[in-house]
């Protein structure tokens, strides 16, 4: 029986969604409780990559088991073997040629920045907090996320040493919203590059901020070097979101 599962998760304490050597991640975790649940070794598919420090809202995964098991009560099951930090939030039986990563059409995440001079403390490590940071212009900061909307040479977006030979993606979204002393940006695409939201936000904050131009932003778009762009924002600030599948 082919399984997909909604996964919540706080990053701070994993080296990022992937198993990787030497280093506790979200997936290994995941794939731990499966084993002790249906007695075999599972290997799970995500919808995408996080980064260490990265939460997810609605990160999405698949994977199959010998038993059918009913949804509510496996979701109960792998819950009762997770760390409190993850958590499956739904199960769900998928036909047998659904792929978590492949099968996904869209992909969406958000990204949290506090600008007050005061951070509430239930908000650490889920925002960004610009403390001590000059406001931002939001209107330049709405120019630049329209600009980057569309299909773009994102190279200057990447992380060094994990660009692709093709560097372009299409934007399908970017906007951002404000609740006060909390800013919104939320973003929508395909598929990204390493660290390429971040990068975004980053790229955001020095327009909005007036370090750089509307036109220095134009030239990164174009095929810029990474060395060219601004800073990669803080990982804490950023959730996955959501998942978009044909229905």
């Amino acid at each position: 029986m082919n399984y997909a599962i909604k996964i919540s998760y706080v990053g701070k304490n994993y080296s990022g969604w992937q198993v990787q050597p030497d280093a506790v991640s979200i997936q290994e975790i995941i794939e731990g409780a499966l084993e002790k649940v249906a007695g075999d070794k599972v290997r799970i598919t995500g919808a995408g990559r996080t980064d260490k420090g990265v939460n997810a809202w609605g990160q999405v995964a698949s994977f199959r088991l010998d038993k059918i098991f009913v949804p509510d009560k496996l979701r109960l099951a792998i819950n009762f073997y997770l760390p409190e930090d993850i958590r499956v939030m739904k199960v769900f039986h998928v036909p047998d040629d659904f792929n978590a990563r492949y099968s996904a059409m869209t992909r969406e995440y958000k990204y949290f920045i506090w600008h007050g001079a005061v951070c509430p403390p239930m908000l650490n490590n889920f925002v960004w907090w610009r403390k001590g940071q000059k406001p931002w212009n939001m209107d330049l900061a709405k120019q630049a996320c329209e600009m980057i909307q569309g299909r773009h040479n994102f190279k200057a977006f990447c992380r060094v040493g994990e660009c692709p030979d093709d560097p372009f993606k299409t934007i399908d979204s970017l906007k951002i919203r404000n609740r006060g002393k909390l800013s919104i940006v939320s973003v929508k695409a395909q598929s990204f590059l390493t660290n390429m939201v971040r990068i975004i936000i980053g790229n955001v904050n020095s327009i909005a901020l007036g370090k750089n131009n509307l036109a220095w932003l134009n030239d990164l778009l174009a095929g810029s070097e990474r060395s060219e762009s601004a800073m990669t924002a803080p990982a804490c600030g950023l959730w996955f979101w959501r998942v978009n599948y044909k229905q």
